[in-house]
């Protein structure tokens, strides 16, 4: 499966979210980038997230975005 721009945009997104908490989600607005605003809007098709601009993670986003996270945590510490 090749990797897209596409995706490491969803994977840009997902690691905004703090995993702190449940009930803290974040809000993509229009004037970000158009890169952005679209990643957003494919999460949601995916139903990773509960708003086309962002919301609340979904348990499938919850999972998604801590993969990810960690995914980064250790690409960035090597």
């Amino acid at each position: 499966m090749p990797y897209t721009q596409e995706l490491f945009e969803e994977v840009e997104i997902l690691a905004l979210y703090n995993l702190d908490t449940t009930q803290a989600g974040i809000k993509v607005h229009k004037t970000a980038g158009a890169h952005a605003v679209a990643a957003a809007e494919r999460l949601h098709q995916k139903g990773l997230v509960t708003q086309v601009d962002g919301g609340l993670l979904t348990n499938l986003g919850l999972d998604a975005a801590e993969q990810a996270q960690a995914l980064l945590r250790i690409l960035e510490s090597r």
